[in-house]
Order: structure tokens, then C-alpha cells, then sequence
């Protein structure tokens, strides 16, 4: 005859249930339940939906984008320029070295095409601009004896004096003299200065890819000394016409050249590495940089002095220049296969499909008619158990053995069936 177990005390036994459930909860395996709801009108949607999406991925993210590349953006890059040409003004001849500013051929390079010249100016005292305020006076009185404007162009001396021409009265200043506004003499240097040449060289590299390129032709020779830049037939041949330039920003030259700009060369290596090396190839653009129709900002223009000593006086010439300033600008990107964005991706694609049953289901639930019964088919209600043992202190007591354990809890569908004959029999109060 077998021994009978001993009884486990009622905390023992509540414990034991939790550690099963709790075992029970990590091994199972739970999967949602599938309710098909025979909807024309809602499949289509459903369809619809998720063909969108799809086409988006597709299209949109994977084929128009390359998610499935990594992506190095802003090349290192190096900028060599250099400029060939000869022009003339009303009284000499102009090469490279006189207006070309500054000389190095960097990215960042100034033309003159027209000048303003004040010449043979010396240090000494003249009458102030009228442009700069409060300079008109009428007596000695207006002008006061060491004021400094930071907007003039000198030491004001305190003595009111007569303008270079006209009737006109300013403030006499120790400077530079004569200023500009009684001496200076234009000359236009844009006559020739459409057919200068411009030599851009240009190298990059993508470090990440340990990829380099540069957009001139390893063509041996003198190659370079013929040729001129056509996107279709020499591509790699990066010498430019200074008018070529600005036609192709949209500019007239000769307004240019006389009131100065900036045209912006663009330089774009956008490269896609799954490809070979042949097809990643520069595209250069044009375009105006200064706002041309805001009068305050648009123009181009800078001074510099020379300076000669003759006989023990030292003076100079003042040059206003006005020209076209290039910015040599370059971007771009490299792109190459890779599996970690391509996962990525394709994980994200697959999840967005799931939209289309959020969408169907929101749909099913708010605004069909029969919206109640498809909730109630699709949801299984679990009643919980009102009862103090749901709160942690009542819990860790029922752990602990101090408490009773919690009463069964089922749905209206799942109550246990009474014994046979007594259908319709209260409950005892002692039954739980």
C-alpha cells in the first residue's frame, strides 16, 4: 500500500505554482490568433496598401536611393587653378600677373575686368568725402580738431574747406591725398577677357572606400595644350573660357565685367563604387553665387595699393578693382554594397507592411457595421480577478504561505459546466 504524500503547506504549494508558471511562461511559445473576415472592399484596401508600400521600398528606398549601399559623403578634395590670357586697357597691356588676385591658384580666385586708378597719392591733408556723413560743414566751427570717422578717410584737421569741384564745403582730414572722389580714372580690362583660359584641377578622394580620382586625362604629351572642355567629346579636359563660364551661369559678360560677380564652378563626383572606375566621372555646373537684384549686396569689387619711393617721398597708386570672382566648389558622394543597410532595410520594409493591418483593423473595428461581433471575434476577453491578492504586498504574502490563495477567473464562454442534476443550483459559499 503506497504511503500518501504529505500535504505541502499553503505557501509552499503557492510557490511551487508560481516557479511552474513562470517556467511554463519562458518555454511556451505564443502565436496571434488569425481571424479572416471575408471583405471585398476592406481587402482591397488591405492589397492596396501594402502594394504601396512595396512599390515604395522598391522604388523609392532601394532602386532611387541604393539603401542597400554605404555612403561616404563630402570627398577630400585639393583645387589647383590657373589662368593664361593677354588684354589691354586704354593705356596698356594686362597679363595674368597684374590681374589675377591672389596669384597662388587656389580654389578661390579674383579676374579684374575694369579698374578705378588714383594715382600719385601722398600723405598730407585734403578735403573729406562727401559720401562720408556729417563731412559737409560750412565754417571751421562744424569740424572738429582730431574727430575720427571710421567711415572716413583720415585725422579731420578742424579746418573747413573747398571741395575738388563744385561749391560744396567738408571737413579737411590728414590722410592719403588726393581721396579717390577727385582723382580717380576708369579703365575697362574686359575686352579680351572672355577668351581667358582657366585650367581647374581637381583630385578627390573617399577615404572609407580608399577610392581616388582626378578629372584630368592620363593622356601623355601636350594634350592638355589643344584641347578645351566639351562635356560629350573631352570631359577630362578641364580648361575653361572665362566667357564660356558666365554664359553658361546665365550672365551677360559685359554687365559683369563692369559692375563685378560671383560665379560659383561646381564640381560634382557623385560615384556609385558597385560599378567600375570609368563610370564615375565629374559634372560641373555653373551658376551666379551673389544675388544679382538685391542692389546692397550684388557687384564684386575690392582696393589695393602700390607703393614707389620717389626722391625720399613715399607715394602710391590706389586701384578700385571690380572683376569676376570664381569659387571652385566640390561635392558629391560614394556609395558601395554592403550587407549591414541592406538587413536594415529589408527589416524595415517588412515591418511597414504591417501598416496595412493596422490600417484594416482600425477600419474593422470603428467603422464597419458589424463592428462589435468582428471585435468579439477578434479579441479573446480575460476577466482579472478583483481580488486585494493582486497587489504586490497581498502577493508576496501568498508566496509566503499567510494568504489565501486567489479565486479561478474565466470568461463567460469558459465557466466549468455544474454536475449532472444540479443545473440551476446556488453555489455553496464555501466553494470557490
Amino acid at each position: 500500500m503506497a504511503t500518501a504524500q504529505p500535504k505541502l503547506p499553503a505557501g509552499a504549494a503557492a510557490a511551487r505554482r508560481l516557479a511552474r508558471g513562470c517556467w511554463s511562461a519562458f518555454w511556451d511559445y505564443e502565436t496571434p490568433k488569425v481571424v479572416v473576415v471575408r471583405n471585398r472592399r476592406l481587402g482591397v484596401v488591405y492589397r492596396a496598401v501594402q502594394l504601396l508600400i512595396l512599390l515604395y521600398f522598391v522604388w523609392y528606398v532601394f532602386i532611387i536611393q541604393k539603401s542597400y549601399q554605404d555612403r561616404e559623403t563630402g570627398p577630400e578634395s585639393s583645387v589647383i587653378t590657373k589662368v593664361k590670357g593677354i588684354t589691354t586697357s586704354e593705356h596698356k597691356v594686362w597679363d595674368v600677373e597684374e590681374y589675377v588676385k591672389p596669384p597662388e591658384g587656389g580654389s578661390v580666385f579674383s579676374i579684374i575686368t575694369r579698374i578705378e586708378i588714383t594715382s600719385d597719392q601722398t600723405l598730407g591733408t585734403c578735403p573729406e568725402s562727401l559720401r562720408v556723413g556729417n563731412a559737409a560743414c560750412h565754417s571751421d566751427d562744424d569740424c572738429v580738431a582730431g574727430g575720427l570717422d571710421m567711415l572716413g578717410n583720415g585725422l579731420r584737421t578742424g579746418r573747413c574747406v573747398s571741395y575738388y569741384h563744385g561749391d560744396s564745403r567738408t571737413c579737411e582730414v590728414s590722410a592719403w591725398c588726393p581721396l579717390e572722389d577727385g582723382a580717380s580714372v576708369s579703365q575697362f580690362l574686359g575686352k579680351m577677357a572672355p577668351n581667358f583660359t582657366i585650367l581647374i584641377k581637381n583630385s578627390i578622394h573617399y577615404p572609407k572606400f580608399k577610392f581616388s580620382k582626378g578629372n584630368i586625362a592620363s593622356e601623355k604629351g601636350d594634350y592638355l595644350k589643344h584641347c578645351t572642355f566639351e562635356q560629350d567629346s573631352d570631359p577630362y579636359c578641364p580648361i575653361f573660357r572665362l566667357g564660356f563660364i558666365v554664359e553658361q551661369a546665365g550672365e551677360n559678360f559685359t554687365e559683369l565685367a563692369h559692375k563685378g560677380g560671383v560665379i560659383g564652378v561646381i564640381i560634382n563626383w557623385d560615384c556609385d563604387l558597385d560599378h567600375s572606375e570609368s563610370e564615375c566621372n565629374p559634372k560641373y555646373s555653373f551658376r551666379r553665387l551673389d544675388p544679382k537684384h538685391v542692389p546692397a549686396s550684388s557687384g564684386y569689387n575690392f582696393r589695393f595699393a602700390k607703393y614707389y619711393n620717389t626722391n625720399g617721398t613715399t607715394t602710391r597708386t590706389l586701384i578700385k578693382a571690380y572683376g569676376i570672382r570664381i569659387d571652385v566648389i566640390v561635392h558629391g558622394q560614394a556609395g558601395k554594397f554592403s550587407l549591414i543597410p541592406t538587413i536594415i532595410n529589408l527589416a524595415t520594409a517588412l515591418t511597414s507592411i504591417g501598416v496595412g493591418s493596422f490600417l484594416c483593423d482600425w477600419i474593422l473595428l470603428t467603422f464597419m457595421n458589424k463592428n462589435k461581433i468582428y471585435s468579439h471575434k477578434k479579441f479573446d476577453k480575460v476577466c482579472t480577478p478583483r481580488h486585494p491578492s493582486s497587489s504586490w504586498p497581498v502577493t508576496l504574502a501568498l508566496v509566503l504561505g499567510q494568504g489565501p490563495p486567489p479565486p479561478s477567473c474565466y470568461s463567460r464562454d469558459q465557466l466549468p459546466s455544474p454536475p449532472p442534476g444540479q443545473e440551476g443550483r446556488p453555489r455553496d459559499k464555501g466553494q470557490s
